[in-house]
């Protein structure tokens, strides 16, 4: 995979998926994302069905390398990474990654993933703090200000509830 625009390129290490070639959860008109295939119509949430599942997505992290795999989300964060989709239909299926009827689908291919930090104190006076937050791994700022306004600039706070 090409990262961006750039010449940096990386090498899938790893598919967790593997030995499912052929029955990878696929999302589309006959694919495999469908009733009775890849989800199973009896998985309900209470039973532990995803959320929200990130199909076929290139992983980056410094810990588990660069993996293929699909990413199971359940009650806002990541319940695991590897094979989901149907255990009634499929071989080797996570059981923390079942698709369920409730589940929303993201088809993940050609996409990578990794992780991304959130600052939330952020004194929003200058837009190089976008670059500087992105080189060190923060993708999400939250802040106030009205800046960069000279107010803000001097003093590195807002000056009311409403700015």
């Amino acid at each position: 995979f090409r990262l961006a625009d750039t010449n940096l390129v990386v090498e899938v290490e790893k598919d967790v998926r593997e030995g499912s070639y052929g029955d990878e959860v696929v999302y589309g008109g006959g694919k495999t994302m469908r009733d009775g295939m890849a989800s199973d119509p009896q998985a309900t949430a209470a039973q532990g069905a995803l959320d929200l599942v990130i199909t076929n997505a290139v992983v980056l992290d410094p810990v588990i390398g660069v993996v293929k795999c699909d990413i199971g989300v359940k009650d806002g964060f990541i319940a695991g990474i590897g094979k989901a989709g149907n255990p009634q239909t499929q071989d080797a299926v996570d059981p923390r990654l079942v698709i369920g009827p409730g589940t929303e689908v993201i088809a993940g291919e050609h996409l990578i993933a990794t992780a991304g930090a959130m600052d939330s104190h952020v004194h929003l006076i200058s837009p190089q703090q976008c670059e500087q937050a992105l080189s060190n791994g923060i993708t999400t700022l939250f802040g106030g200000g009205t800046g960069p306004t000279d107010g803000t600039n001097g003093t590195t706070c807002t000056p009311g509830p409403y700015n």
